[in-house]
């Protein structure tokens, strides 16, 4: 099976769908046309509108499908049906598949968890498990998109953060009922941008309630903002001569990977503090965060000319003395803050079929777009079209997925239903305060108040009789 992962923190801001469509299809070159294509979204829109979630999400979502349509259209691929939309808060996943594989998703289980203030989502982590019929058996096939605490000196704070995300993301199965509806009612026209479940036929139970992160027999991708930075401390004036420019030679200072080598991810992996079990493509890309204003507004004045041409690397600036240049933030070190993991393949399933392994066929990052200080990243990748056999007894090595690093918190839903109360009081309240249309609704409401209270006091006047 192809697959397509992109994660990418879209800074608040209404994505450019052309230009996020033809840049994917630029760096997508020379790649398999992917079977199922997952969206790991941050920051998808500005807080009120996301901790609202519904109809306020709705025109920052279209953008992402119309990118989707445009992407088939330009890679002479079949199109896609809208699987799934979730969010918890400001994280979205959106999940696509062909619409001839359509009918091989046999059931779909979501879960969120916020890990950001008071557990809300400003920070958190949504998951979707599919269960892909491969002729009578079922593949199961897990994506979790998240966001981690940011700023250099929080590694501890991110390492936290995943282990809450283990313990309080929890797989319920889509409710089969809403499903079938949603099939009724769309049976007769076919369309991409769909945001709710969308399956034919029957919907099976899933096959364990109530399950993490990590299960036996499915594959596992993590992907999203994790925040992980090259260094714990703010970057003083002189460390910016050290930034990362453009540079051929490995062997160069300035080279990226320079800075490779001091990544917190790399380092927490391998200590086994995060993302436990995951592992990660070579990085051959320059750090996705964080790219100056300065970056940003030349790469809105390219844009145009971009959409119209082939796509080029806007992160590319040539300056007086016709030099390349990165334009990075002077308060922030240069950091690979968006990534894509994956767990291997199990001991148990590679013994039994040693050609069963999952193949990379490319990871990198996209061009800077203007309305983010992120690069977006990409994997595209295939993954054995068989499911994962259970474990047998003689497994000795140990696996995440047999032995997962904490177990799951059993308050967990509880604890989403009070983070969501406050959520829709911080959005509410957000939105009434912050936003022209929510402040035209407060006046208009507070005007109306006063209008009302005068005829109860005309009415309460005495009649004067002449």
């Amino acid at each position: 099976m192809q697959n397509l992962i992109v994660t990418y923190n879209c800074g608040r801001e209404l994505l450019k769908p052309e230009l996020f469509a033809q840049s994917l299809a630029t760096k997508l070159q020379g790649c398999p046309n992917p079977d199922v294509i997952v969206f790991a979204l941050q920051e998808i829109a500005p807080i009120a509108y996301a901790f609202l979630g519904g109809s306020f999400l709705v025109p920052y979502l279209d953008r992402i499908r119309y990118a989707v349509n445009l992407l088939a259209k330009t890679r002479g691929e079949a199109p896609y049906i809208g699987l799934i939309t979730r969010n918890v808060g400001m994280t979205v996943l959106m999940a696509f598949i062909r619409q001839d594989l359509l009918g091989n998703v046999r059931w779909m289980e979501t879960g969120g968890v916020g890990v950001g203030v008071h557990e809300m989502g400003n920070k958190g982590a949504v998951g979707l498990r599919l269960g892909y019929a491969v002729e009578d058996a079922t593949m199961e096939i897990t994506f979790v998109a998240a966001h981690l605490a940011p700023m250099e000196w929080a590694l501890e704070r991110r390492n936290e953060d995943w282990k809450n995300i283990v313990r309080g993301l929890v797989f319920t199965p889509v409710d089969k009922k809403a499903v079938q509806a949603a099939i009724a009612a769309r049976r007769s026209v076919v369309r991409n941008s769909e945001d709710e479940p969308l399956l034919p036929g029957s919907v099976d139970n899933a096959s364990t309630p109530n399950s993490g992160i990590y299960s036996p027999v499915s594959h596992l991708f993590l992907a999203g903002d994790l925040n992980y930075r090259t260094s714990s401390s703010k970057p003083t004036p002189a460390d910016f001569s050290q930034y990362p420019q453009p540079a051929l030679d490995k062997a160069n200072s300035s080279h990226y990977s320079k800075l490779l080598k001091s990544d917190q991810l790399a380092v927490e992996l391998k200590a086994q503090n995060t993302a436990h079990g995951l592992t990660e493509a070579a990085v051959d890309f320059p750090p996705t965060y964080k790219y100056s204003d300065a970056a940003r507004e030349i790469a809105a004045t390219n844009e145009e000319d971009m959409v119209a041409s082939a796509p080029r690397d806007t992160t590319l600036f040539e300056s007086a003395g016709q030099v390349r240049k990165w334009l990075w933030a002077k308060h922030r070190w240069p950091s690979w803050c968006d990534r894509i993991l994956y767990l291997d393949i199990p001991s148990w399933m590679s013994s039994q079929d040693p050609n069963a392994r999952i193949c990379i066929h490319k990871y990198t990052a996209l061009p800077l777009m203007s309305t983010s200080d992120h690069r977006p990243v990409l994997l595209s990748l295939s993954i054995p079209l068989r499911p994962i056999p259970p474990p047998h007894d003689e497994v000795t090595d140990r696996d995440w997925r047999l032995d997962p690093p904490f177990s799951i918190d059993p308050q967990w839903r509880q604890r989403r239903r009070i983070a969501r109360s406050k959520e829709i009081v911080v959005g509410l309240s957000t939105y009434l305060s912050l936003t022209w249309e929510g402040r035209g609704l407060l006046i208009a409401l507070l005007i109306g108040a006063l209008g009302g209270w005068a005829v109860i006091i005309s009415m309460l006047q005495p009649a004067v009789r002449l």
